[in-house]
């Protein structure tokens, strides 16, 4: 009879315990709006990786993550060790800007499907699509992380730059591996998004291999985003969080002259910076409205720990 109660018990439990929201599990209440504020493509040049440092120590960003492939990433990297930052991997299989560029991490023979005939990696995702495979990404992005963990970095999870690896199903299943294989929470569109893309049971993929996500991440909203007015828009962002975990991303960048001549979009960073660093009227707002800022480190230990 103890035995049976005790199976009941447990049951009941696990019940419990499954029926939480991540927000519960992460120790907070289910009316509770949690934000975290990811910084995009440090690695990339010197004054990304300045305000992803300085975001993250004394503003608003709580985690950031890095393009190993690009030529300031060793030195972000020792950033992020000493400075005992949330960073992750900005899994990278394009090579956007004109007149900037960077080739793979893996071998060359292994990934050649992914590098164009300047030796780089190809500009678009739809260059990576035609020309590659998910074998290659997955060597490449593996590469990626290891490169970064050999270096000594904790990893708190990964994303896409551009999102190659969350556009295609194929690249999807790939995406999946290498968070299972690493054991890192990842960067996940919200439901609504996924199923405009044919994708409704991806989460629930992630899900059964125990891979953590935010609730919502802020993505088909930045349709209407423009430089125009920054603060305004983030703004309205906050104030229409809803509750649970949401992840929202920038790619804020110090004031450099390198960074005008490598993107047209440098003030949007630059004003990004200001905003999520520098901005004591914003942070404030933050507060009022309640928000609670995490990390990914926060849903990496979770995952971990189950």
């Amino acid at each position: 009879m103890k035995k049976i109660i005790f199976l009941i018990i447990g049951f009941l439990i696990s019940i419990s315990v499954n029926s939480q929201t991540l927000a519960e599990k992460l120790g907070y209440k289910n009316t509770d709006r949690l934000l975290i504020i990811n910084c995009d493509d440090a690695g990339m040049c010197s004054a990304a990786n300045l305000a992803a440092v300085d975001g993250q120590k004394n503003g608003l960003i709580t985690s950031t993550t890095i393009m190993v492939p690009c030529p300031e990433s060793d030195k972000m990297i020792e950033l992020a060790k000493s400075n005992s930052l949330d960073a992750g991997i900005h899994l990278t299989h394009t090579a956007e800007w004109k007149k900037y560029r960077w080739g793979p991490v893996a071998p060359v023979k292994k990934v050649s499907g992914l590098i164009d005939k300047e030796g780089y990696l190809w500009r678009s995702i739809e260059e990576v699509y035609i020309n590659s495979t998910p074998l290659e990404a997955y060597r490449e992005s593996k590469a990626q992380i290891q490169k970064a963990v050999n270096a000594g970095l904790k990893i708190t999870h990964i994303d896409s730059h551009m999102g190659t690896l969350q556009l295609s199903p194929p690249y999807v299943d790939v995406y999946l591996e290498l968070a299972t294989e690493f054991n890192v929470p990842v960067r996940m569109a919200s439901q609504e998004t996924l199923e405009k893309y044919g994708q409704a049971d991806t989460r629930k993929r992630f899900e059964e291999k125990g891979i953590l996500f935010p609730d919502y991440f802020i993505y088909e909203e930045l349709n209407n985003y423009t430089e125009d007015d920054i603060k305004t828009f983030w703004t309205n962002i906050i104030k229409s969080l809803k509750p649970g975990v949401t992840e929202l991303f920038i790619h804020a960048s110090v004031p450099d002259e390198k960074l005008k001549s490598i993107t047209d979009s440098w003030k949007t960073r630059n004003a990004e910076y200001e905003l999520f660093t520098n901005d004591k009227e914003f942070a404030e707002f933050v507060k009022d409205e309640g928000i609670l800022l995490i990390g990914y480190k926060a849903l990496l230990e979770l995952q971990r720990n189950k």
